[in-house]
């Protein structure tokens, strides 16, 4: 698309062999060939200064009407002005071929223009296949999660669960009166408990291929019931986990320590996988419930990171994510440096009482 006949027979002897070429001498003929063409075009060549629209108003009518995003185009022009090209650029140029031509270039940019273009395209739409796979498979996964909340052997599981974890959070809120009583403080801050949502049942369940069944829930899900215990220091969470353990009918089945080491992004919460009793009209069992002992600190941090990890098309996610890292750094030093503190008070305060 150039008003000017040298131009377009020079670039039309350099490209035939290898292109169809149609031309157009001005704006409004460019435009009518694109609406032609559309489907069949591979690149176009545009000049910025040509009669009735120019270049830049051929740019933003493709934009407009979506052109841009399925055709690359790369501005001839004898301009050099980089506020031209960033012009250019910015309303979606996707190459600049200088004016006087040189065959091997021009040749070169259009062939490596159209690879890329056609390579980002491709990439899309796998993209956009993936997400529909997603949404498909989502579908299946909410479809399969109503079918189990209506089946009634596992709305008893999910009792038998919600069961398991007020047993622990009992005896928890038992230690934290005692620890009241004697030592006039409290070993942990809140409790918060969570049961897994069909849904999440279901897509891990299938992820990991096991049966969806009752008996198989049972047998290899170890997170359907959770327990988060927030503690005001890291030896009050070491304390209580150990307190928890030695209780009568609780088995340790695992321990994972990320505290003393903390996963790469900087995460850090000690999790221990329990087997608890329940005691129901006609018999007692045994429930697996997984218990996480974090500090505040540590939990608020887990919680804007749980943020960051679930949403999409967050600006900068690299920098947040090394930003969130040199937190949790902080945090331990912070969390230590409380605790020394809290042990001088308390040294001082025995240290006074034997005074007396």
């Amino acid at each position: 698309m150039d008003d000017v006949d040298l131009n377009r027979d020079l670039l039309r002897n350099m490209l035939e062999d290898d292109y169809l070429i149609e031309i157009a001498e001005d704006g409004e003929k460019a435009l009518e060939k694109l609406r032609e063409y559309t489907d069949r075009i591979a690149a176009v060549l545009l000049d910025l200064q040509m009669p009735n629209k120019d270049g830049f108003a051929v740019i933003r009518e493709m934009k407009k009407s979506g052109m841009l995003q399925k055709i690359p185009v790369l501005i001839v022009s004898s301009e050099h002005a980089i506020e031209v090209e960033s012009q250019c650029l910015a309303l979606g140029a996707a190459d600049f071929i200088h004016k006087p031509f040189e065959s091997s270039i021009v040749q070169n940019r259009i062939r490596n223009t159209i690879e890329l273009f056609n390579g980002k395209n491709r990439l899309e739409q796998k993209v956009e296949e993936q997400e529909e796979a997603l949404r498909k498979q989502d579908r299946i996964i909410q479809l399969q999660a109503e079918k189990l909340q209506e089946a009634e052997p596992f709305n008893r599981l999910m009792m038998e669960y919600r069961a398991a974890i007020m047993g622990v959070e009992n005896r928890l809120r038992v230690l934290n009166e005692e620890f009241s009583l004697e030592y006039n403080r409290n070993p942990f801050e809140s409790i918060k408990s969570r049961l897994k949502t069909p849904a999440s049942i279901y897509e891990k369940m299938s992820r990991k291929g096991y049966p969806v069944t009752v008996e198989s829930i049972r047998e290899n899900l170890k997170d359907v019931a959770g327990v988060r215990v927030i503690c005001s220091f890291p030896d009050d969470i070491y304390q209580l986990a150990e307190l928890l353990v030695k209780q009568d009918n609780i088995t340790l089945l695992g321990r994972k320590d990320y505290i003393k080491s903390p996963k790469t992004n900087g995460y850090r919460s000690l999790h221990l996988i329990l087997n608890v009793p329940i005691f129901l009209s006609n018999e007692k069992k045994y429930m697996k419930v997984e218990v996480q002992f974090r500090t505040i600190a540590m939990d608020f941090w887990a919680s804007l990171e749980h943020k960051l990890k679930y949403k999409k098309d967050i600006d900068n996610a690299e920098e947040i994510v090394g930003l969130l890292k040199n937190c949790a750094d902080s945090i331990v030093m912070l969390d230590y440096q409380m605790q020394e503190i809290r042990d001088k008070i308390e040294s001082s305060k025995e240290n006074k009482r034997r005074e007396i």
